[in-house]
């Protein structure tokens, strides 16, 4: 019997952990053509060079090993990038600036969340990940960071755990669900320092989608292209969800014309329990 798209199991939550056992598993389990060590995947120069030229406008030093391993997670997403749709950048120059700097211009502001923490490490949940944007690369970057990449394909997630298998990445977990459910279980509401999503809806409602997620205290860090009307419109909805805007920067993406603002806002009260509302009327019935 054919499945119908709104049951309960597609809405299930499956959270998913990896331990080194598992990482080894993944290793273990990736196809010979994903061999990184083969002449087929060779260091792209090109993406290699954008990374080092653009690290210093964005204030994010990059180790050697940092370079290698997004070098790596690029030669992943263009090879399954053939049999899966992930994503619609697949030249090195847009993978490099679109994805990876993009990724990369919140570190500062997780940087700033840590010092107010210690030694304690950062958690930090990435909502409506897709191709692992901007998770996999801050992961990358920031070993220490304790991330979750939520997503309601299951599909993009395995690749995820696929990445993360083959650049030993630590500390990560994998849910599979719509944000709005995953927003209302106990397990991930107001569980993390860091909410964070990449343009994936209008500012109001992503403000539904991931605020929930924010611990009192935290922060909802929203990565958005030109605002302007768009800002103004999600003042209702940040007060009703607990949020308060604390900065707002604005900047042109290395090396692009893109015009990029990132909007950091702090949780500073408990997300009233009727929100998020159930899964697809955030972006049918906005809070305006």
């Amino acid at each position: 019997m054919t499945k119908n798209s709104n049951s309960k199991e597609d809405r299930t939550i499956h959270p998913k952990r990896l331990t080194k056992a598992d990482i080894a598993k993944l290793r273990e389990s990736l196809p010979k053509r994903l061999d990184l060590s083969s002449s087929e995947f060779k260091s792209d120069k090109e993406i290699e060079d954008i990374l080092k030229s653009s690290e210093n406008e964005i204030s994010v030093p990059l180790s050697a090993e940092t370079i290698s391993d997004l070098l790596k997670f690029a030669d992943m997403l263009k090879e399954k990038n053939k049999v899966m749709n992930l994503t619609a950048i697949t030249d090195d120059e847009g993978i490099a600036m679109k994805h990876f700097i993009d990724s990369l211009t919140i570190a500062s502001f997780i940087d700033r969340e840590q010092e107010k923490k210690g030694s304690e490490p950062v958690s930090l949940i990435d909502v409506g990940t897709g191709a692992g944007f901007p998770g996999i690369p801050l992961k990358i970057n920031k070993r220490d960071l304790d991330i979750t990449l939520l997503d309601s394909l299951a599909k993009r997630l395995k690749f995820l755990e696929e990445v993360a298998g083959e650049l030993r990445l630590e500390n990560i977990s994998f849910v599979h669900s719509r944000a709005e459910d995953a927003g209302s279980d106990p397990k991930y509401r107001e569980q993390f320092d860091i909410a964070t999503a990449r343009a994936v809806a209008n500012l109001p409602v992503l403000c539904e989608y991931c605020l929930p997620f924010v611990k009192v205290g935290g922060c909802f860090i929203a990565m958005k292209g030109k605002l302007e009307e768009e800002l103004k419109s999600a003042g209702k909805a940040i007060s009703i969800l607990g949020g308060e805007i604390e900065e707002v920067r604005e900047f042109v993406l290395p090396g692009t014309d893109m015009e990029r603002t990132i909007v950091v806002i702090r949780k500073v009260k408990a997300t009233p329990k009727r929100f998020p509302r159930q899964a697809g009327k955030p972006s049918k019935e906005p809070i305006v």
